[in-house]
């Protein structure tokens, strides 16, 4: 597999879980509150509706909108839908576009986990219920197919035990996060220390991967009802407030052997954060900073991943500042701003030197996965893709 003599490794591919994966999955005793995915004539409906919660459609991301792309997009994955989007349908997609490997997340399941009030027994059952259901998804190629782990922190031991679990047990490549606070803790608080710890121990990376809506407070739900504004602004804003913890907060100054990465949210912004950051740093960080010992965007480059979206041309003033190591490619497959048949074919038209196109495209992701067992990025042939139609 390659496209065009490059090997791929996406850092960020999603599943779209069955309507009733959580009626299967999780433990008994909390099936009658367990959510359920919505369905309607939207073969992509990423709605979840929980039995015993009150519709709020301003949060849930399940606000119906029409237009030339949802119409694009019934066409595209009609097919991808009728046939359940199972572990083949996801193998085939990857045959499409030319990915050799993939981490996958969830798309139903990303919200799940942000209510501000959740009960913790109950946010770890889900978790686990997903986990389950994932390790049984990468079994139809589980060299292809890599799990990253949900993970509750409602109750830090939850989330050890989990983390553990997904590692030792199911071989995840990650755990994943959502970067929008939950419990009103901020990442750097001394409660989240034993989970860094862990990750440590572990040699396991962690994936901050936001969303266009939660349940729990947004900076981009400003913009509501105009979810097409807040799209624009929720995943970069907080990631960005996300990477601000990490980078300012002393997380990584404690922790130096973390590698955190930072997905779907584009990669554009960053020279401007770290540059605030560090004059931020620079101005005060004897008193607002005291932990750090180099400046904020040090630390970036030394433990931290972005995603780059696959047309995203203004990445390269992101490259000509800090060049392109800590860059990892993502299709985001199969929402609704993917560029999926032609993902991998928009990133190979970015007016971009081969070598960083080949360190984008696989090294990048293969170092922050742990993936050194992968084989050589250079691929020796370009194989024909074979189409999976609409």
């Amino acid at each position: 597999m390659a496209k065009k003599g490059f090997k791929v490794f996406d850092s960020d591919m999603h599943i779209m879980e069955p309507p009733d994966l959580w009626q299967r999955y999780i433990d008994p005793k909390f099936r009658d509150q367990a959510p359920h995915g919505r369905t309607s004539e939207n073969v992509r409906d990423l709605g979840t509706i929980f039995p015993n919660v009150p519709k709020d459609t301003r949060r849930t991301g399940g606000t119906p909108h029409r237009g030339k792309n949802f119409d694009k997009n019934q066409d595209i994955y009609r097919n991808h839908a009728a046939r359940g989007w199972t572990g083949a349908v996801q193998l085939e997609a990857m045959d499409t576009e030319g990915i050799d490997t993939a981490v996958l997340f969830p798309t139903r399941g990303l919200g799940i986990l942000t209510f501000p009030d959740q009960d913790p027994r109950f946010a770890d059952a889900m978790a686990r219920a997903y986990n389950d259901w994932l390790h049984d998804f990468c079994a139809a190629d589980p060299k292809r197919l890599l799990g990253a782990g949900m993970i509750s922190v409602y109750d830090l031991d939850d989330a050890l035990r989990e983390t553990r679990r997904v590692k030792e047990e199911f071989g995840f490549r990650s755990v994943f996060l959502r970067s929008n606070i939950i419990n009103g803790k901020n990442w750097y608080d001394p409660h989240y220390e034993p989970l860094w710890n862990l990750l440590e121990e572990l040699n396991l990376p962690l994936g901050f991967h936001e969303a266009s809506a939660s349940r729990s407070h947004q900076a981009a739900e400003h913009f509501e009802p105009n979810f097409g504004l807040r799209r624009v602004y929720a995943q970069p804003f907080e990631q960005m407030m996300g990477m601000g913890a990490f980078l300012g907060g002393g997380i990584l100054e404690r922790h130096p052997k973390m590698r955190v990465a930072f997905l779907e949210a584009n990669c554009s912004w960053l020279p401007w954060l770290l540059w605030r950051l560090d004059e931020g740093y620079e101005r005060e960080g004897d008193v607002f900073m005291p932990d750090l010992k180099m400046a904020p965007s040090e630390y970036f480059k030394r433990q931290c991943w972005i995603s780059v979206e696959p047309d995203e041309t203004p990445a390269r003033y992101t490259i000509e500042e800090f060049g392109c190591d800590q860059l990892v490619f993502s299709t985001d497959y199969p929402h609704g701003d993917s560029k999926y048949p032609r993902a991998v074919e928009s990133f190979l038209e970015l007016k971009l030197p081969d070598e960083d196109k080949r360190k984008i495209l696989w090294d990048n992701c293969a170092r922050f996965y742990g993936a050194a067992e992968y084989e050589p990025r250079i691929a020796s042939t370009d194989h024909s893709q074979q189409q999976l139609h609409p």
